[in-house]
């Protein structure tokens, strides 16, 4: 008895601690997946210092002057560029009724490995901008491309996968992946141009070779095949 009631107050030990006077429960989280040191920038201000972690339950940013956490399903959607930097919109309200949706953004010292940023997707699951796609997974082709944009553009690689879409950019700058579940629809208007239209973002393509009819329709069965989105009829798949 002695045991248990000097287990039982250890136990309580450690979840609470003592902050200015005051009591309050610590979080208990799940063991770190990644973590990086990051800085967390905000508007007209000096940016804070601290570190980035991902665990199976949350996203966190710890730091002496500023920490919070995010857990999956209170993050709306993520911007990541390339693999340094991460842009979190969550579902809170902007302080002082300022208009627009709450972003944090974050400044990254290591980089983000593709297969983290893979599972960062995964556990946010809403449409998101996976900028760090992984160039080694295994594809059913790949078509050189240029990337193009209102002022210049990039070159690359589209790289056309079993559970999507992704862009490698010749410069490891500038790419992207797309799950099934972040595309709305997809569009070939001759073999020479393709566009992904997803959730976020319309991105559009100068292929360097063509894409042949068949594998376009591959990927468009492939896009439907589980019923991720309501497409328009057949024979209106190639306009």
């Amino acid at each position: 008895m002695t045991h248990k009631i000097a287990t039982s107050a250890w136990l309580l030990c450690t979840a609470f601690s003592t902050t200015g006077g005051g009591v309050v429960f610590a979080q208990l989280s799940s063991p770190v997946q990644w973590q990086s040191p990051a800085e967390w920038h905000r508007l007209v201000k000096k940016a804070i210092p601290g570190t980035l972690l991902f665990d199976d339950a949350a996203v966190e940013f710890r730091s002496p002057k500023f920490s919070h956490r995010w857990p999956y399903g209170e993050i709306k959607t993520f911007d990541l560029s390339g693999a340094h930097e991460l842009v979190i919109t969550d579902y809170e309200n902007r302080h002082w009724h300022a208009p627009g949706e709450q972003r944090f953004r974050f400044t990254l010292s290591q980089p983000m490995p593709p297969g983290i940023a893979a599972e960062l997707t995964a556990h946010v699951g809403r449409p998101v901008i996976n900028g760090n796609p992984d160039p080694v997974t295994a594809v059913i082709a790949e078509i050189p491309a240029h990337h193009r944009e209102r002022f210049g553009g990039s070159n690359g690689t589209l790289r056309l996968h079993e559970d999507g879409i992704d862009y490698v950019g010749r410069d490891g700058r500038d790419g992207r992946s797309w799950r099934w579940s972040d595309i709305q629809t997809l569009a070939n208007p001759d073999p020479y141009e393709f566009r992904v239209t997803a959730y976020r973002e319309i991105v559009e393509f100068d292929l360097k070779r063509p894409l042949s009819r068949d594998l376009f329709d591959r990927l468009w069965d492939r896009l439907y095949a589980a019923d991720l989105n309501l497409g328009p009829p057949r024979e209106e798949h190639h306009q």
